[in-house]
């Protein structure tokens, strides 16, 4: 199986705190479409297996007309072969979403949403900027359940300095009270060339405090885990059932295709990511190119990508998977800096290899980079 990611490079507004690539110009929306269903055609040969998953992220793919919309879904089952049980995911904020919106997105195949809902406190909502009001949250939610889709997930966003314990409680008590499936929190961070970035370097707003980030972390962890939701990923949780099997994929090493400016793609061999700049994509598709740059992966850069995400899992990494993919020498390495860690403890020994102890799961990223391999090793 495989997967198909679409990027829909436009929002209303820049939130503070965003770094993804987009545009408010939504005028060129039908320029977009019009160049996506042209690469969806260029890349008719890039997966050879059936799809499972589909996913159009953004940027803000609620912003897409019915017409757009139908259209890019319409050239998708004519060039791909969808699974007859494709998870169909779209991104949308609160703000946008009507009956008549969901009703479309039903028809066309839509079974799951991911809903920007970040957090439902009007001051936390103020402060990054965002387009919607928590009064529109509700009613987000409250419309997608009506017309029949359950399969919700939302996205909170942790760690701002004005965000306090009571604020998050409040927000993971009224996403357990609508029954919402799934959550994917993440800690705010800051990225270069956003405006949080410069508030922060011109000191017009408190720097992140990685220690309220760590408290709300573990206030997070033992809510959702207290109201039956399993902690899959460093990020995201689930009821049984309910988990997102199109970022699974991504984390398991499932190959998938990137549609749309910025997007990346993998084949297990090589990467490739579009260019991020919308007129480029265009102009680049209209003479009939694809404008991507590739990367093909070292054995050591596919390992230390495998160390990367399966440790930011529930299962750890296998070491199994690591002899059959990587090599005998892959696996010392890992048993040998895995035995240290089991004695700081940080991670675990499980029946499949190691996996992060809980009181290590908020410094995934750092303790997996001392896993890798580098260059100088082979």
């Amino acid at each position: 199986m495989a997967g198909i990611y679409i990027h829909i490079p436009f929002c209303k507004k820049a939130c503070h705190y965003c770094n993804f690539h987009f545009s408010t110009q939504t005028k060129y929306i039908d320029a977009f479409t019009n160049s996506v269903c042209k690469e969806i055609e260029l890349q008719k040969n890039y997966l050879a297996q059936p799809i499972d998953t589909l996913y159009f992220g953004g940027g803000t793919p609620s912003l897409l007309s019915e017409a757009a919309f139908n259209i890019i879904v319409d050239k998708i089952n004519e060039v791909y072969p969808l699974h007859i049980n494709v998870e169909f995911t779209v991104e949308a904020n609160p703000d946008d979403i009507t009956p008549i919106l969901v009703k479309t997105w039903k028809k066309a195949g839509v079974n799951r949403l991911s809903m920007g809902i970040q957090s439902f406190q009007p001051h936390a909502l103020e402060w990054m900027n965002r387009a919607h009001s928590a009064s529109q949250s509700h009613q987000a939610i409250q419309i997608a359940q009506n017309e029949g889709i359950d399969n919700i997930s939302a996205d909170l966003i942790y760690g701002t300095p004005h965000l306090s314990e009571e604020d998050l409680l409040a927000d993971l008590a009224i996403l357990n009270q609508y029954q919402i499936p799934h959550l994917s929190c993440y800690a705010l961070t800051v990225e270069e060339k956003t405006a949080l970035h410069k508030m922060i370097e011109t000191k017009k707003i408190a720097p992140v405090n990685s220690e309220h980030q760590s408290r709300h972390f573990e206030i997070i962890v033992d809510y959702l885990e207290s109201v039956g939701l399993e902690h899959y990923e460093i990020s995201n949780f689930s009821k049984p059932g309910f988990r997102s099997k199109h970022n699974s994929n991504y984390w398991k090493g499932v190959p998938y295709l990137g549609l749309g400016p910025s997007a990346h793609s993998y084949n297990l061999n090589s990467r490739q990511w579009n260019v991020a700049n919308n007129q480029l994509y265009f102009a680049s598709l209209e003479k009939n190119i694809l404008p991507f740059e590739l990367e093909a992966l070292a054995v050591h850069t596919k390992y230390n990508e495998y160390m990367m995400v399966s440790l930011r899992c529930q299962e750890g990494f296998s070491s199994q998977y690591i002899i059959d993919h990587f090599g005998s020498s892959f696996y010392e390495h890992s048993k040998k800096i895995a035995e240290q860690m089991v004695a700081k403890k940080l991670v675990v020994k499980t029946e499949i290899g190691f996996a992060l102890s809980k009181s290590a799961k908020f410094f995934a990223d750092g303790i997996a980079s001392d896993f890798f391999w580098v260059g100088s090793q082979i």
